[in-house]
């Protein structure tokens, strides 16, 4: 056991998420901090755009051109800095007509509501607590000892009725997988996580699994920013918004114009156990909430080694890990002599 595993630092979403595709690949990334290989191109160009998409909720305005224009002025500041090498003048050109209409289609969509609910927060509440990007949000995880924080993040908060809302910028919803479409948590979400930890079971879900423990932090964080605020009694909810999913875009390269169209994710009601939900009225799922411990305690505990699921791992995580020249296992596979 290292010293790394076990110390009682903060663990995040992005940390439980890398350890539900395997234990080895969050060794070797968060334990060893060995860089992978993101692409970094994309991670630029959603922190551009949640940079300004918070930029112009942050200036206040709720009319959708005034918004939008806001948007866009500060889309073009922003611009004239970024440095991201493109093969041509053409090009970049191109790539920032996409990012104006991902822009466009974020006010047409979710935009003007999303700021109106900023508003009515903020006569409740100072700005600054609500917009970041990526305001930081956590949730305490009680084990048998000692309890362990776990870190997420979202962009913005608004309010929307009775309920307080935590938004986060994503490139795409494509590791939501399956949740994308199932509207409830109880059928075939709850029959699916469970199955992904039954050893006897060759179910292998960690993107919609971890998604739902990311869902559980969020909506607990947001709890807690809640009561810290005095904002009342409200439930909270948790929405993704992907800003570079070119699935899509359309381009007319005649009259060079960009359109394009957003899916938002609402993950709450595919995380809420209506059961608890009616005891509690508040968003929870027990299952979820349980399981996330048990998850904790395990990655806590080291020692990170992803044999009993190894048939699942390599067929399912190493062919996209960045980490396989490192992994000890993936090696041994790979130069196994049959016979």
């Amino acid at each position: 056991m290292t010293d790394a595993a076990t110390r009682n630092d903060a663990l995040t979403v992005d940390g439980l998420r890398t350890y539900l595709h395997c234990p080895r690949r969050y060794e070797l990334a968060y334990v060893h901090d060995l860089e992978g290989s993101d692409d970094d191109t994309v991670v630029d160009r959603i922190a551009l755009l949640r940079a300004t998409i918070c930029d112009a909720l942050r200036h206040g305005e709720t009319d959708p051109d005034a918004l939008e224009s806001v948007a866009h002025d500060r889309l073009a500041t922003r611009w004239a800095d970024y440095d991201e090498p493109f093969h041509s003048v053409a090009q970049r050109r191109h790539e920032r007509r996409v990012l104006e209409a991902t822009l466009a289609a974020y006010v047409e969509r979710v935009g003007v509501d999303h700021a109106a609910g900023v508003e009515r927060l903020d006569a409740e509440t100072a700005r600054g607590e609500l917009i970041g990007p990526e305001l930081p949000l956590s949730s305490t995880v009680s084990m048998s000892d000692p309890a362990v924080e776990i870190d997420a993040t979202v962009d913005y908060v608004y309010g929307d009725g009775s309920s307080l809302v935590g938004v986060r910028f994503v490139p795409t919803l494509a590791p939501l997988g399956w949740l994308r479409y199932r509207s409830d948590w109880e059928g075939d979400v709850a029959e699916r996580f469970i199955d992904h930890f039954d050893d006897e079971s060759n179910v292998f879900e960690p993107g919609p699994v971890g998604a739902l423990f990311e869902t559980a932090v969020v909506l607990d964080g947001l709890r807690n920013l809640r009561d810290r605020l005095g904002l009342g009694e409200r439930t909270c909810r948790y929405v993704q918004i992907p800003l570079a999913d070119r699935s899509g875009v359309t381009v007319n390269w005649v009259q060079e114009t960009v359109e394009t169209t957003l899916e938002i994710a609402d993950l709450t009601e595919v995380y809420v156990d209506h059961h608890t939900f009616g005891m509690t009225h508040d968003h929870r799922n027990t299952t979820v909430d349980d399981r996330l411990a048990a998850v904790v305690a395990d990655l806590r505990s080291g020692p990170f080694d992803p044999t009993e699921r190894w048939d699942q791992i390599a067929t399912h995580a190493c062919p996209d890990c960045e980490y396989t020249v490192c992994c000890q296992e993936y090696v041994a596979e790979e130069v196994r002599f049959d016979g």
